[in-house]
């Protein structure tokens, strides 16, 4: 086992008696958006994950590093939180959500991970809603600690779903017990991201509103509490006006509610070692902290606090410990090594072959096989049902994917869809599929020329998963994106077949339901009639398409519908990424 200096030199040990008071330092551990990472694996290209920053991930280090704070500190002043989005997002959760889902005996090595580490408690994230409720009563069942979502209500009775919080008392503190509050709260954006599985069962109100009913019931129970958020810190949204709540705000709820003490960030995939906000009401400081994503940082908080008539917190303070420093924990390795083998034979399975290398590299700024492969096969999918010109829209979700030459595997051809998206087939004029482009093609800031320029130096502050490309499926829908144009005002020759689009002609577009519900917050798509949606998943689409086809031919897919132009001149990206 490495060991980590940081133990004593950046630690604060517990503190003696000062004056005859009583004095306690609880650490309290926190991770999030583990997305289904149990080993430090990248299953897509079937070796040991690294990025460009040389980050591990997974459960097993954060077990290891666990261990090490509750070595340093001693287990009995230590709590272990997690703010959410825990079984999906790798072909490991896939497996066990689909493919062998999971039941009352073959438990989740998610749960299973958690458990043999000791969490204490654990908020829902928007993607445990994912695979359904089944799948998530399921997982809830496995799992020896709660699973909390103060803001997830019953339609029926307007009643949490799953308990809002949970009191644990730290009994050994050398002085009376110290009882710690943890409210869960999660992501109003459920409601339109999963609509297809909660609509008519849940409703997801706002963090704040339902932190200011619950917090004050907390902290009569509590002399410490703690929310494990599932939101990002600054404030921002993707749903627009859908829902009437922000989709991050937990720097906002920090601010807003009286009693909170500390706030486990998460969703938003970013590193916040330590941050401060003062309480508006009561203008205390409240400490917010999120680790990195996917098991890469563990985030620590210390809490020390005073006895005299009743605990209270003198200070506090927080940091992020890194899993790349340390080695998996043996003991999470034996106990699921069959599980994540399994997973790995299944994505190595051989379903075809292909002619000629594949790569989705470059797809954010030009036509690519890849990426026309992708919305062929939806395209397809969604001509048996509609006699409409059908006009399909995907997004280069994958900057790495890329299918060799040769034998393709399970791996290969999910690498290109990497998300659980499912096929949803909608109605939409020229005039509105013209709107959808624009607002796609936000991904692009303004440039004076066609360059060369970096990817860099082209790319807005605009996730990749919300550039989506069109293309139609019997004839070419053809289009420019001239980036020297104000954003609203640069899709420019939109044409189906060599034929300008009228504002009234009538397509069926091809989505994935994420966008279709809402996601990224694109205009008309959401509001639009459905005219298919089977719950097919995408990726399993193109899967059974290699399946079946044998052979994947690059040259089938070749084209050049869309172009990146300034003033009509192509652009020069000197890049391959």
């Amino acid at each position: 086992m490495v060991k980590c200096e940081w133990l004593w030199s950046g630690y604060a040990r517990p503190q003696p008696e000062v004056s005859g008071l009583r004095t306690f330092t609880l650490t309290v551990l926190g991770t999030t958006d583990l997305h289904g990472n149990l080993f430090n694996w990248d299953y897509y290209l079937d070796r040991e994950f690294d990025d460009f920053a040389h980050n591990d991930v997974g459960l097993a280090k954060v077990s290891t590093l666990v261990n090490e704070v509750r070595a340093a500190v001693g287990r009995h002043r230590t709590l272990l939180l997690d703010a959410g989005d825990t079984i999906q997002g790798t072909p490991l959760a896939y497996y066990y959500a689909k493919v062998e889902p999971i039941t009352r005996t073959h438990v989740h090595p998610m749960a299973a991970a958690m458990n043999a580490i000791g969490y204490t408690a654990a908020a829902l994230g928007n993607h445990e809603f994912n695979y359904g409720l089944d799948v998530l009563r399921t997982f809830e069942r496995q799992l020896e600690f709660p699973l909390l979502a103060a803001n997830a209500l019953d339609v029926t009775t307007g009643q949490p779903a799953f308990p809002p919080y949970v009191i644990h008392t730290v009994w050994r503190t050398d002085g009376p017990p110290l009882r710690v509050g943890i409210l869960g709260l999660t992501n109003p954006g459920i409601a339109v991201w999963d609509r297809a599985h909660v609509e008519g069962v849940l409703t997801f109100p706002g963090l704040v509103e339902q932190a200011l009913h619950w917090v004050p019931e907390v902290r009569s129970k509590s002399d410490l509490v703690i929310v494990a958020a599932h939101s990002g810190a600054d404030l921002s949204s993707s749903l627009g006006d859908q829902v009437p709540f922000p989709e991050n705000c937990a720097e906002l709820l920090a601010e807003t509610v009286p009693g909170i003490d500390a706030v486990l960030v998460g969703h938003a995939h970013v590193e916040i070692p330590e941050r401060f906000v003062t309480n508006k009401v009561t203008g205390r400081p409240v400490l917010l902290t999120e680790p990195l994503y996917w098991g890469k940082r563990l985030s620590l908080m210390e809490f020390d606090l005073r006895f005299s008539q009743r605990w209270e917190l003198v200070a506090s303070r927080s940091s992020v410990l890194t899993s790349a420093s340390v080695e998996e924990d043996p003991r999470i390795v034996r106990l699921l090594r069959h599980d994540h083998e399994k997973v790995v034979s299944y994505v190595n399975a051989h379903i075809g072959t292909c002619s000629a290398a594949m790569s989705a590299a470059r797809s954010r700024f030009e036509d690519t096989p890849a990426l026309r492969f992708i919305n062929h096969v939806q395209a397809l999918e969604l001509a048996k049902s509609t006699s409409l010109p059908v006009v399909s829209l995907c997004a280069p979700f994958n900057r790495a994917a890329a299918i060799p030459s040769g034998e393709v595997s399970i791996r290969d051809v999910a690498g290109l869809y990497i998300f659980d998206n499912t096929l949803v087939g909608v109605r939409l004029t020229g005039a509105q599929l013209r709107d959808f482009l624009e607002e796609s093609a936000r991904y692009f800031v303004s440039v004076d020329g066609p360059g060369p320029f970096s990817a860099d130096e082209v790319s807005a502050d605009v996730p990749d998963y919300n550039f989506d490309i069109a293309y139609g499926l019997s004839a070419p829908l053809t289009y420019d994106i001239d980036i020297s144009q104000p954003v609203g005002s640069r899709i420019v020759g939109l044409a189906y077949g060599g034929v300008p689009v009228a504002d009234s002609f009538e397509f069926a577009v091809a989505v994935n339901n994420y966008r279709q519900a809402g996601g990224g917050d694109f205009p008309h798509i959401a509001s639009a009639p459905v005219l298919h949606n089977q719950q097919q998943e995408i990726r399993q689409l193109l899967i059974d398409w290699v399946k079946a086809a044998g052979v994947l031919n690059p040259a089938d897919f070749a084209g050049s519908d869309w172009r990146l132009v300034a003033d009509g001149t192509p652009v020069v990206i000197s890049t391959n990424g």
